[in-house]
């Protein structure tokens, strides 16, 4: 839109300039299997997705209300609104109502959850997808209020949501969202200007703003009261921000004696705080919050019950009076498809005046974009797609009457919850995926991916895959068994890489300095791979000078310079040597599996050293050779080209390349050394070495450290209280 220029322009060269650059620094691909999700190939399947959706019964349309920016005329997400204002032009945003469609995602809550348990992810992963879906366990409780119109008096009752039913003595206000239904009808005349305002600020809110739990509590007073259900006292009804409409019932008892965020806010408005669970029984005053279970008190016939007790009575006996009701509510709301804009996949729904919402037949997919230059965003809400009267109006494919086309397109997120499937056949014409192609290759073994998709694109994703399993199209419910999450690469001012801010370091500027291996190893060798870390451009440099070295050890070695005669080895040099190989053949290999690439690369720095250490010793040609070729091999992952051209030019393996060369094995025979030499610390300071075999049992090991003339001298006339053992380092003897 800032530069007229079509989107499908933008994408095929942004496409274009992303595979260069992958082909530049060689990531290993496989070309053939490229697709692109804005293809009409590919969104075709994405439409039929949405048709399987809908005909199960989990897409549906309805009026929402949305973030909209007023200047630059399009719908924002929560994450783009920044203190009520777009992110993009600092214009304080409002909100506007919309017909929208949404994905039933809240039906496969409890699956979402229960199956977290049966994937291999990492655990903050977990638990930020089992805090965004939010299932609680707890009871509605009915406080009855009365509303005064004019002569008549409206009886009717607040339902309140809560996890901590044997609190429910302990309410002593109420509090409700400023979206909630009767937070203007309750406000009396006296507060009606000040809540006004506070619901007006409030609504300009992110839910996240709201949510943050370093902001202040604020909240307005209705001027209403409610009844207590068991006691019948007057509560006060306040409205604050912090309550949302969308989870329980957008109400909340506020209980300040067990309830730190309740606490605060009581605090702040001097609202009594009571206290009704005790650790003990015992009554220790409210001037404290005590949120831990317990025994009840000041709870009337309920007191002396354990909250567990107390919960299960209070539960039952308030739903056989009507005023509660045992119930699980959840965070997580559906999933809003819907988006105002050209560039997504068109969602397939034909609107009839008389048949209503009809899907487009399977056999008309895909519903093709039109081509449009015009694509900037209407003033109204509605889609640039709307404006193109051709493509929309058409007949209805039920009774061949005037009907109009869907102008909503899809989230992005609808064509990437899918997409893992597309690889395994992006060919297959008959269907989204080829069933046979499938079986084999899916589910996918290992997924990389940043934890900011985790309760997006994973969720999606996650949802996406068991609709597709209960259709019976996979024979799996989970769609990634592993997952692993990369960290950020920071520019050196330590901010996120940004073209806004000309931080960028580009592959292409590097590679020409330094080439496509420095690049590759460097950014393996920079941090841990799920660590964020920050880019340097003098430590490269330390990254060339071991490509340097590898490339002088290789040039020497293939000349013979570093191997002596058979007739000069020395076989316990050359078992140590030997030694050394499968030692990093080990670590590398285990580093790679666990994704330690750093500490890989790092070792093999260190294995270079070793090499370099060990010119002169009596070990022959053939042993270097080796150590050569199995280095070689190790290091070709992370530095493909100089290892290529060593295996080839220096190691003379012409037309073999060392990219199909079998992993070395290491033997685990060879990794036991005959003897190891231990450090002997008194008292936790160094005062001897001692050299052992390597399979010396603990008590010989004591025996024989005890027994050294530098020991006696530190331990004579004391008594030995402890011999700590950490095997293959030390022995600390403690003695007083």
């Amino acid at each position: 839109i800032e530069h007229g220029t079509h989107p499908a322009v933008t994408t095929a060269r942004h496409n274009a300039n992303y595979k260069r650059q992958m082909k530049l620094i060689e990531c290993s691909y496989d070309w053939s299997r490229e697709f692109s999700s804005t293809d009409p190939e590919y969104y075709r399947w994405t439409q039929w997705f949405f048709l399987l959706l809908y005909n199960r019964g989990l897409a549906y349309r309805s009026m929402g209300s949305q973030w909209w920016c007023p200047k630059d005329l399009t719908i924002l997400a929560n994450e783009q609104v920044i203190d009520g204002r777009c992110w993009r032009c600092g214009t304080q945003v409002t909100k506007k109502d919309l017909q929208q469609w949404y994905f039933r995602i809240t039906d496969y809550a409890d699956r979402l959850l229960a199956d977290l348990d049966s994937i291999q992810w990492p655990e903050p992963i977990k638990l930020m997808q089992r805090n965004w879906i939010g299932r609680s366990e707890g009871v509605e409780v009915i406080f009855p209020v009365e509303i005064q119109h004019g002569d008549h008096v409206d009886h009717q009752g607040i339902s309140a949501f809560t996890t901590r039913i044997d609190t429910l003595f302990g309410a002593t206000f109420l509090v409700l969202s400023p979206e909630h239904p009767l937070t203007m009808e309750l406000t009396t005349n006296e507060y009606l200007q000040e809540v006004t305002s506070y619901v007006n600020q409030a609504q300009r809110m992110t839910e996240i703003e709201r949510l943050a739990t370093d902001k202040e509590k604020t909240g307005v007073f209705t001027g209403a009261y409610a009844r207590h259900p068991i006691t019948d006292q007057e509560i006060p009804i306040w409205v604050a921000d912090y309550v949302l409409m969308d989870y329980g019932t957008g109400a909340i008892m506020a209980v300040p004696g067990h309830d730190t965020r309740d606490y605060a806010f009581a605090q702040k408005y001097h609202l009594p705080v009571l206290e009704v669970i005790s650790p003990d029984g015992n009554e220790y005053g409210s001037d404290a919050c005590y949120t831990e279970p317990g025994i009840m008190i000041n709870s009337g016939k309920y007191s002396g019950s354990t909250t567990a007790e107390g919960s299960k009575r209070l539960a039952e006996d308030l739903e056989a009076n009507g005023l509660g009701q045992q119930t699980i509510t959840y965070k997580m709301r559906d999933w809003l498809i819907s988006r105002q804009r050209y560039w997504g996949a068109p969602i397939p729904i034909i609107h009839c005046v008389e048949c209503g919402s009809v899907a487009v037949p399977e056999e008309d997919l895909p519903v093709l974009l039109p081509d449009i230059e015009d694509f900037a965003p209407s003033g109204d809400g509605r889609s640039p797609l709307a404006r193109v009267s051709d493509w929309v109006n058409v007949s209805c494919p039920q009774c061949d009457g005037p009907a109009q086309r869907e102008t909503d397109t899809m989230d992005g997120f609808a064509c990437s919850s899918w997409y893992f499937l597309r690889f395994a056949s992006p060919h297959y014409d008959d269907g989204p995926f080829d069933p046979q192609a499938m079986n084999y290759w899916l589910p996918v073994d290992t997924y990389v991916g940043g934890a900011e998709h985790a309760v997006m694109h994973l969720l999606y994703a996650r949802f996406w895959t068991k609709v597709m399993n209960d259709a019976g199209l996979i024979p799996f419910g989970e769609p990634f068994t592993e997952l692993r999450n990369q960290g950020v690469l920071h520019a050196s001012d330590g901010l996120r890489m940004s073209k806004s801010k000309g931080n960028v370091v580009t592959p292409d500027e590097v590679v020409a300095e330094h080439g496509t291996d420095a690049l590759r190893a460097y950014i393996l060798f920079i941090g841990p791979f799920d660590g964020d870390v920050i880019w340097n451009d003098a430590n490269i440099k330390g990254v060339v000078r071991f490509l340097e070295r590898y490339w002088q050890l290789a040039n020497d070695v293939s000349q013979g310079k570093y191997g002596i005669n058979a007739e000069d080895v020395n076989d316990s040099a050359e078992a140590e040597f030997r030694r050394e190989i499968h030692r990093i053949i080990q670590r590398i290999t285990n580093d790679f599996d666990k994704f330690k690439f750093n500490t890989a690369v790092a070792a093999l720095m260190q294995y270079s050293n070793y090499l370099f250490d060990q010119r002169g010793s009596q070990v022959g040609d053939r042993l270097w050779r080796e150590a050569l070729e199995k280095f070689t091999i190790l290091l070709a992952p992370i530095a493909p080209f100089i290892t290529e051209e060593v295996w080839q030019e220096l190691l003379g393996h012409q037309g073999s390349s060392v990219h199909q060369q079998s992993w070395p094995e290491f033997d685990e025979s060879l990794l036991v050394a005959e003897d190891i030499t231990l450090m002997v610390q008194i008292n936790g300071k160094l005062r001897d070495r001692i050299t052992v075999p390597a399979d010396i049992d603990d008590e010989e090991l004591r025996q024989a450290v005890l027994a050294r003339e530098k020991v006696k001298r530190y331990v004579d006339g004391k008594t030995v209280r402890n011999t700590i053992i950490v095997p293959q380092r030390l022995v600390n003897i403690v003695a007083n």
